[in-house]
């Protein structure tokens, strides 16, 4: 394991062999998308993006193309703090 840092904050990259990599296992207790994006310590735009991959097209109140452009705008938006 390394620490990496381009943009934003540093974090910790993990090499995989090509099998099963340690940041695919999910953590002890995790129930809710909730507590995987606290896991991994990801910021507004990353959870976002993440809770509207995994319930796509799913909600009622959001179909898939309202949750495309969802991940879209908050893609962008993660982009821009970047610096990108």
């Amino acid at each position: 394991m390394t620490m990496q840092k381009k943009r934003g904050r540093p974090r910790k990259v993990d090499t995989s062999d090509g099998s099963t990599a340690s940041y695919y296992e999910l953590p002890k207790g995790a129930k809710e998308l909730q507590d995987l994006i606290s896991h991994k310590d990801m910021n507004a735009q990353i959870g976002e993006i993440f809770r509207s991959c995994y319930r796509y097209g799913q909600a009622s109140h959001s179909d898939q193309l309202r949750d495309a452009k969802k991940i879209r705008f908050y893609i962008d938006a993660e982009i821009k703090r970047l610096g990108g």
